[in-house]
């Protein structure tokens, strides 16, 4: 399986999450057959105005067009965004 790098102007916006390769997140609606908690791995970043996610889940499925409406990060990733919003604040 091919790994993408995001583009280096490709940023969040207020509200949205930033992942990177190798995140792991967890669903937190239904989306295209993956239960709600279904955990996975980040495998493309991705967008300009619009960061978006191509997620594979544990279960085998790979869902692209993820953002925070559907994923939440979980362990190590949960960590390193909830440091970096301290900082920021």
């Amino acid at each position: 399986m091919e790994f993408w790098k995001p583009h280096k102007l490709a940023s969040p916006h207020d509200g949205q999450i930033f992942l990177k390769m190798n995140d792991k997140v967890r669903t937190t609606a239904e989306v295209h057959g993956v239960p709600v908690g279904t955990e996975g791995k980040v495998i493309l970043a991705n967008g300009f105005n619009w960061q978006r996610y191509r997620v594979l889940f544990e279960n085998g499925a790979e869902v692209g067009d993820l953002d925070h409406r559907n994923i939440e990060p979980i362990g190590r990733t949960a960590k390193r965004l909830a440091k970096l919003a301290a900082k920021d604040s």
